[in-house]
């Protein structure tokens, strides 16, 4: 008699038993699995999905908490384009405040990093030093620029000395936003450690291959260093742009959008609607219009990129 012939229907009986074991322990784990993964995903659904899904339905509403919300269809938006200055004049100061703080922002934590990437002696303490104010709390940040930014405070205090009199600043029309940009500039606490991680990731063979071509230091930073960090700077980039639409704690803080809307930010614009004027509806539109204007601007920053990022490997 053949004995594989006659252990073959053992076998076959016990093949059921071993995929039904199979199953059971893999949907064991992955119940672990989804266990482990649910405060997140109970957090993002309640925090993150349903809020969205809700603005999306809310910007299409009239709605100020105390009633139920009324379909309005687009006309806050209508109101916003057509019919409220306050709108344009909040994307003016904004985009204003962009093009002093982004540029200016960019260069400085280039310019820093590359001073703190020097290999000499207490340049732990330094790097330590100037990411520390990106540390400090924001309200507490805010308060000590306040003082120093008053008619009677340090910076008029030491232009004093020199023959100079300093403006109010953040009651002057013309000063209060640079004034507002000039301190956002000192908080570059985590560019710059981000431009500092990508500068120490730059190969030193290829500033040794710029020295054997008889290129200097103009010509290692424009053909090395630039293009090996153009990843960190498109990052940075893109992050400043974000950063900027939802700007308004300082001018809350520090100005209350004035004088007479010189620092109206667009995110206090949109605060002001939405906990102030109770205009949930039209908050929510402005937010859904600030949400396109970053998705914009940064699906433009990604189809540019090719032309100037490079990526090792690419």
């Amino acid at each position: 008699m053949d004995v594989s012939a006659a252990e073959a229907p053992i076998r076959e009986a016990t093949v059921p038993h071993r995929r039904a074991g199979w199953s059971s322990s893999r949907l064991r784990r992955d119940l672990t699995g989804w266990a482990f993964i649910s405060p997140w995903v109970i957090g993002f659904l309640v925090f993150t999905a349903f809020p969205f899904l809700a603005s999306m339905y809310l910007s299409l509403t009239e709605y100020n908490l105390a009633s139920p919300p009324k379909f309005v269809g687009l006309e806050n938006f209508s109101f916003m384009f057509l019919r409220d200055r306050v709108y344009w004049t909040s994307m003016r100061v904004t985009w204003t405040y962009a093009a002093i703080t982004i540029p200016l922002g960019m260069v400085q934590s280039v310019a820093i990093a590359l001073l703190l990437n020097q290999r000499i002696r207490g340049i732990a303490f330094f790097r330590t030093a100037f990411y520390v104010p990106g540390m400090i709390s924001s309200v507490g940040w805010m308060l000590v620029w306040t003082y120093l930014l008053a008619k009677n405070g340090a910076i008029n205090w030491a232009l004093a000395l020199i023959g100079v009199e300093g403006p109010s600043y953040l009651n002057s029309t013309t000063w209060a936003l640079p004034a507002l940009a000039l301190m956002g500039l000192f908080s570059v606490g985590s560019a710059m450690l981000i431009m500092l991680a990508a500068l120490q990731g730059v190969p030193e063979h290829l500033y040794e291959a710029v020295e054997i071509d008889g290129g200097g230091e103009v010509a290692k930073f424009r053909h090395v260093t630039l293009p090996q960090i153009s990843p960190a700077l498109f990052y940075n980039l893109v992050m400043s742009l974000i950063g900027v639409l939802q700007s308004w704690q300082a001018a809350y803080l520090m100005t209350d959008g004035g004088p007479r809307h010189a620092t109206l930010f667009y995110g206090l614009h949109l605060y002001r609607n939405a906990f102030e004027y109770f205009k949930m509806g039209y908050a929510s539109a402005l937010g859904w219009v600030a949400f396109i204007i970053v998705l914009a601007l940064t699906g433009v920053n990604f189809l540019a990129s090719k032309y100037w990022v490079f990526y090792e490997g690419g």
